[in-house]
């Protein structure tokens, strides 16, 4: 079967190939059959050689997916041949760590996750454990439902950490990729007074696209000083909760500044380099700083029921659909941000 492959340590070393179809499934394991797959910053970070994670090599790229149950092992039960499901990217963790045994196995410390650790989506056929197999609501096309997961990311950061924003709040989301846009969401939902999306001018598409999905100011950092902006709208003293979604340590800097006093920074995106600036405002203004990482069950289960409710609305994200082997067509349209999200749809 083919599969979109990341084959070596360099620069645009990506390619189909072929790669054998997974053995019949083990006792507790399920068969899924691809039907649409997003493509994630991430996969445009190992394409260029500039991620900061941890990956084997060779590996079948692609963690965003959903599809239709092909064949179900002699053990599995609540799930059967031809069922629309979405899948994790926790495609193993240990079951035996406290995080694992508290339910918080994002947080595992032998977790692989599908496109990194564990062969990607980015092919025919995907070997799955049932615990992380969600059923998708009717009414859901699976292009959609292939985006739970980036949903699931920005949830989790925003409902589910102890920091959570509340009603009212003024919001600066930093960057206007895929997660900063359904940080854009889930803000919404969440019941923000303010929202305001910082990008560049690369990001002059999405920074629209924010527009039409209820960002109050969308700004061109280069273009116009944020800082200045936002000590403009209400009190004067910041927002309550910066989301850092740009993938630049840098942005770090620039959100010490944004933030108000006894405010929140969440950091989603990853950034490699170095801070090389000083935190003492962090302590100055009694700041919470805090990282986020992936999802659990109950995540999934909730944001599919608001794509169901069409609560979170992905048209204006899904910039095309592609076949595998458009895949660079895909990858490039994202990469120079014509599309906010592009979506391989396969099989």
């Amino acid at each position: 079967m083919e599969a979109l492959v990341k084959y070596d340590s360099r620069d645009h070393a990506v390619e189909v190939r072929d790669i054998p179809e997974p053995p019949s499934p083990g006792p507790n394991e399920v068969i899924l059959e691809v039907k649409a797959a997003g493509v994630c910053g991430s996969d445009l970070h190992m394409w260029h050689e500039n991620h900061s994670w941890q990956i084997k090599l060779p590996l079948v790229l692609g963690h965003e997916f959903c599809g239709v149950i092909a064949d179900v092992g002699a053990n599995v039960t609540g799930f059967k041949v031809g069922d629309r499901v979405a899948c994790e990217t926790a495609a193993s963790v240990c079951n035996q760590c406290i995080y694992c045994l508290t339910g918080n196995y994002n947080l595992c410390p032998n977790r692989q996750g599908y496109g990194a650790l564990a062969d990607g989506a980015f092919t025919r056929y995907v070997t799955a454990r049932p615990q992380i197999l969600h059923h998708i609501p009717d009414n859901v096309p699976f292009a959609h439902a292939a985006l739970t997961e980036p949903i699931c990311v920005a949830y989790n950061a925003l409902v589910e950490k102890t920091s959570s924003m509340k009603p009212g709040d003024t919001v600066v989301i930093q960057g206007p990729g895929p997660i900063g846009i359904m940080a854009l969401l889930v803000t919404r939902l969440r019941g923000a007074s303010t929202i305001i999306m910082l990008g560049t001018d690369r990001d002059k598409h999405r920074l629209d696209v924010a527009a039409e999905l209820g960002a109050h100011h969308v700004i061109n950092i280069q273009q116009q000083d944020p800082v200045e902006v936002v000590r403009s709208l209400g009190d004067g003293f910041g927002a309550d909760l910066i989301v850092d979604c740009s993938g630049v340590s840098a942005a770090l800097k620039q959100s010490m500044e944004l933030v108000r006093p006894n405010g929140t920074i969440t950091k989603i995106g990853w950034g490699p380099q170095p801070l090389n600036f000083n935190l003492d405002p962090l302590v100055a203004k009694a700041v919470t700083l805090q990282g986020t990482f992936s999802h659990t069950y109950s995540t999934w289960e909730r944001v599919l029921g608001l794509l169901s409710s069409r609560q979170i609305n992905l048209d204006p994200v899904i910039g095309g659909e592609y076949a595998l082997n458009d895949w660079e067509k895909a990858f490039t349209k994202m990469d120079e941000g014509e599309n906010v999200k592009s979506v391989l749809v396969l099989n």
